[in-house]
């Protein structure tokens, strides 16, 4: 009996131990003087972060979690008893706090690495994230208003210039080396009701006096992730032409800003996914394939029209259209298009990229309040679904698959093949014939269904409902797996595979092997991983946790 006994107790605590092994290495935990409504992690180069509620703020540092500052906003500045919003601008080291009674904004302007009060205005109204870039060419601010766009220096609040003539918000932009910016203009949703008279510009403007050079328009909507803040367009300088790549190709000329030529479509994802309860901000992502250049010719989908849409191909030189796809239709949308040898191969329907910004503030039962903050990124499954394939010489329509019709994730280029998942099945296409080379059942990584699949070394990763997997791509053969529990894909850095169920628990998976380790959050608790993916922050109540994904 004792004998029994001793190997029970001996299998409970093997069990124990290897249960022990999972967990995240904790690195630190810091406990704050003060509630944590407002939280920013900086990158581990940068080497602090902040937590703040409204009327303490607290910035540590990142290695060890120990205070590197901590002020009560009324110490910052004296008109500044508690803070409505901060918004941090990293590239400047500096934060922005707002106190918004009243509808009259007070914002105070604070180094971030050391609390130094820098500047406060009343002057400027309105101001959201969204309508404040900062250009570090020049060191300061350009905060875009209901009337004018004012230029200012970062460190003084200085202003050096105004001008009335650019409406919304300033978007992507070029230093020019002889003292100029080339930018343009757009409305994010979130602030849409703030500008009156507004049309797409793009501008060249002298950036030492805000005279504008001169101006033009453009074609589609220029606009940034909400959360993740890229830009989804780009724009760049190409000997004595301006190129913006939005939705298709606009190229003016750099001296004068004529149009030389433009083949680009307004397209906007309007109704392709539902916007969350209480977001603030909220944006749909990657519903068309970006356009695709090869030597002189750029394919470019036209997705103007609601109902049919087209593959053009025109000449990069001169903008000459080539030829025009038979249509595409009902497509709402087209994720993914590949020039594959002389095929060109889309991907109709499946996964698009969602973020929010989730904001609420409930009053407790002792007239407190309690705070929730979400930085959302996720993939709503667009219909309808399918997989087609053109010619690049003339084209036409080579196959069109039947398989497809009911569903699809994604699809990922293989070689010289193309690997389909359905959400049930991975399938290997020949892209020039559209013959099935395989046909593999999610089902044998044991994670549930597919919600995507990306690729990784010479493997199929599937993201699947309860954890991730992965298949030999050239023969479809099962290599690991690692079953968690309901979740979804959170973020994901070379190897390392985060994934995060509603009660905010965390699991960072290795593609080498599908083991993983985990995190077991506080429900509400809000967490942000690093950029490299090689911690976690958990911000709860009065505590910041640093956690790894690896051990």
């Amino acid at each position: 009996m004792k004998k029994q006994l001793f190997f029970s107790i001996a299998f409970i605590m093997s069990a124990l131990f290897s249960l022990a092994q999972d967990d995240m290495p904790i690195v630190w935990e810091s406990r704050m003087d003060h509630k944590i409504e407002h939280t920013g992690t900086g990158t581990e180069e940068r080497g602090f972060s902040y937590a703040a509620s409204d009327k303490e703020i607290t910035v540590f540092d990142n290695a060890t979690g120990k205070v590197k500052w901590n002020k009560k906003f009324k110490e910052i500045a004296p008109k500044l008893s508690k803070i409505d919003e901060l918004i941090p601008f990293w590239e400047s080291d500096i934060i922005f706090l707002f106190d918004r009674k009243l509808g009259k904004d007070l914002i105070a302007v604070v180094e971030m690495e050391n609390g130094n009060f820098l500047w406060s205005t009343d002057k400027y109204q309105d101001v959201a994230e969204e309508n404040v870039i900062y250009i570090p060419e020049e060191e300061s601010f350009a905060i875009s208003l209901k009337k004018e766009l004012v230029f200012i220096k970062a460190k003084t609040g200085e202003e050096r210039w105004s001008t009335a003539k650019f409406k919304g918000v300033v978007g992507k932009y070029v230093v020019t080396g002889d003292g100029h910016l080339v930018m343009v203009n757009f409305v994010p949703s979130s602030l849409g009701a703030l500008f009156t008279g507004f049309k797409n510009q793009i501008v060249k403007i002298n950036v030492k006096n805000g005279d504008i050079v001169w101006e033009n328009t453009y074609i589609g909507r220029a606009e940034r992730k909400v959360i993740s803040r890229e830009f989804m367009y780009d724009l760049f300088v190409d000997n004595d032409k301006v190129v913006l790549a939005l939705n298709g190709y606009q190229v003016y000329d750099m001296k004068t800003g004529a149009s030389i030529w433009s083949a680009a479509f307004d397209y906007t994802p309007d109704g392709v996914a539902n916007r969350p309860a209480d977001a603030k901000k909220f944006g749909i992502y990657g519903a068309v394939a970006d356009p695709v250049r090869v030597g002189n010719d750029i394919y470019i989908l036209d997705m103007s029209n609601k109902r049919n849409q087209y593959i053009k191909k025109y000449d990069a030189n001169s903008g000459k259209l080539i030829w025009t796809s038979p249509e595409i239709k009902d497509a709402r949308a087209i994720p993914n298009m590949y020039i594959m040898g002389d095929k060109i191969v889309l991907q109709i329907g499946g996964n698009v990229e969602a973020q929010a910004y989730i904001y609420r503030r409930t009053r407790n039962a002792d007239g407190s309040y309690t705070t929730y903050e979400e930085w959302r990124i996720w993939y709503p499954n667009v219909k309808p679904n399918g997989v087609q394939t053109f010619s690049t010489t003339d084209g036409k329509l080579v196959w069109d698959s039947e398989r497809f019709r009911k569903g699809i994730t994604n699809m990922i280029e293989a070689g010289n093949e193309v690997i389909v998942s359905s959400g049930k099945s991975l399938y290997k296409m020949d892209v020039n014939t559209g013959k099935e080379l395989y046909e593999v059942p999610v089902a044998k990584g044991g994670v549930g269904n597919a919600q995507m699949i990306f690729p990784f070394k010479d493997m199929v990763a599937v993201i699947g409902e309860k954890g991730v997997s992965t298949f030999k791509m050239n023969n479809g053969d099962l290599v690991a797996n690692g079953k968690y529990k309901s979740s979804m894909l959170e973020d994901r850095f070379d190897n390392i595979v985060i994934m995060k169920t509603d009660g905010a628990d965390i699991a960072a998976f290795d593609l080498n092997t599908c083991k993983f380790l985990e995190f077991k959050a506080r429900k509400g608790a809000t967490t942000s991983l690093t950029t490299d993916g090689s911690f976690v922050y958990v911000y709860e109540s009065k505590t910041v946790t640093k956690v790894k994904t690896e051990k």
